[in-house]
């Protein structure tokens, strides 16, 4: 019924290796086309990329500016952010600070936005808050230059006026830069609009269903949500993420879970859950350790379940999938029998 993981694993590992390879070959290729005429900004490929990666692509694109994304995670990455990190530091922080490592040297400025809220009650974890002082110290000695943007609405700091601070700090005009914000923003809203779409389409198929309940860096990393998604495909389940919807729309459904919950990211998550749980077989809440918005929220959304079957599912450093994968057996067929499918 379920595919063999050892040949599965060994087929991403092939993958990735690839991949590494293909980061290696265009590092030397910005770096020889950059040289004397472009800065390069180097993009970790972690924590908020996903989320802004075609927000932060186009904008750097049309101001004339190179970039350079880090490769996919392996266990190497996990093993170098784990060495810079402290122990009381999640998981994607770990990750993050091995992504940050790999292009230290390989670019001019290495982007580490800074961002606190989206106004009251929009808070962001702390982590984000403070990770550009983070990668500034931990990384002092290397003499690699760090670039930031801050957003803080409750202080008038909007994304905009971030963005646009930002450039100037580079050099370029604040004309020339809202262009390239208006360009980048359309750029960004456009392609949700299109995962949302696709996403729509999934919950009309037929067959068992699984809303993954997860930060973006958490489910959609190589290393670390990938192979659960990967293993849920090839056992023939339909995989749909609970923060792929209308924004503001899941938002306020959030709301109605919990009109105190501070966390931005949770409440979109939260929201996607109670807009979307009759659609699907089952949830999966797929955290890292010792993620605490999580734990605060994946709690109160289990005790707030109305009879959808829940797996609460937190990742960790070890290696080994055998353990995840017998939890994700388990409950495919808890599902399968529930749907008289078994």
């Amino acid at each position: 019924m379920f595919p063999n993981s050892s040949e599965q694993h060994q087929s991403e590992k092939d993958r990735l290796c690839c991949e590494e390879k293909e980061w290696i070959i265009l590092a030397k290729k910005t770096e020889s086309a950059a040289a004397g005429r472009k800065r390069i900004v180097g993009l970790p490929r972690a924590l908020l990329y996903d989320r802004y990666r075609i927000l932060w692509k186009v904008f750097f694109q049309e101001l004339g500016v190179d970039v350079l994304v880090s490769p996919p995670t392996t266990l190497e990455t996990l093993n170098r952010g784990t060495a810079r990190a402290i122990d009381e530091m999640c998981l994607s922080v770990k990750v993050y600070l091995g992504h940050v490592e790999k292009l230290v040297g390989n670019c001019d400025y290495i982007l580490v936005p800074r961002i606190s809220n989206f106004g009251i009650r929009r808070y962001m974890c702390t982590t984000f808050e403070g990770l550009y002082d983070i990668c500034r110290n931990l990384f002092r000695e290397t003499g690699q230059k760090f670039l930031s943007y801050n957003v803080d609405v409750t202080h008038d700091l909007d994304e905009e006026a971030a963005f646009l601070a930002m450039a100037q700090e580079l050099g370029f005009a604040r004309k020339e830069a809202a262009k390239a914000y208006k360009k980048a923003k359309k750029a960004e809203t456009e392609d949700w609009k299109k995962q949302v779409k696709r996403q729509e389409e999934l919950y009309k198929s037929d067959g068992l269903k699984v809303l993954i309940a997860s930060h973006s860096y958490v489910v959609n990393d190589a290393y670390i949500g990938k192979p659960v998604t990967d293993f849920l495909k090839n056992a023939g389940v339909t995989v749909l993420r609970a923060d792929v919807m209308d924004r503001k729309e899941a938002l306020k459904q959030g709301s109605r879970l919990s009109p105190t919950m501070r966390w931005e990211f949770n409440r979109e998550i939260a929201g996607g859950i109670y807009t979307n749980r009759k659609q699907v077989d089952g949830i999966i809440l797929l955290s890292v350790f010792p993620c605490g918005p999580d734990a605060m929220t994946n709690d109160m959304i289990i005790r707030r379940n109305d009879g959808t079957p829940i797996l609460n599912l937190m990742l960790d450093a070890q290696s080994g999938m055998a353990g995840v994968e017998t939890r994700l057996e388990s409950f495919i067929d808890i599902l399968r029998l529930k749907r008289n499918a078994l």
